[in-house]
């Protein structure tokens, strides 16, 4: 399987390490970052082919960084995977407007997340 390249963006460590690791166990390169600015820097140079970003973040937020990543033509197709704490909700509109793919309420499970992923880059899925 070709490697395919993941960017993790969230301000808990711990929250980047789970997802990169299952990411990594299944062929993705992961390049991580701990706030949408040093993503969307990220974002342009590697152009993964798909991004797991958290909504809440210092510097730059998940939705700060997409509305900066659908403004560049390099980037503006790249998925993006949202993370929210749980009772947040991003209007439909605005979810349609920024085509982020799906969205995941933390706490997650990781083997969801890895499924949501694949699912929309249309890869099969490990069991």
């Amino acid at each position: 399987m070709t490697d395919k390249r993941a960017l993790v963006v969230d301000d808990e460590i711990h929250i980047v390490q789970v997802v990169a690791i299952k990411l990594r166990n299944n062929g993705y390169e992961v390049t991580t970052a701990e706030n949408g600015a040093v993503a969307l820097e990220h974002a342009k140079s590697i152009k993964p082919d798909i991004i797991v970003t958290d909504f809440q973040m210092p510097v730059m937020t998940g939705l700060e960084l997409i509305e900066n990543l659908r403004q560049d033509s390099e980037t503006a197709d790249i998925p993006v995977v949202m993370l929210t704490a749980r009772g947040f909700a991003i209007e439909d509109e605005k979810a349609k407007e920024l085509k982020i793919s799906a969205f995941l309420s933390k706490p997650f499970s990781p083997r969801e997340l890895l499924a949501k992923v694949e699912e929309i880059l249309g890869v099969e899925a490990a069991v």
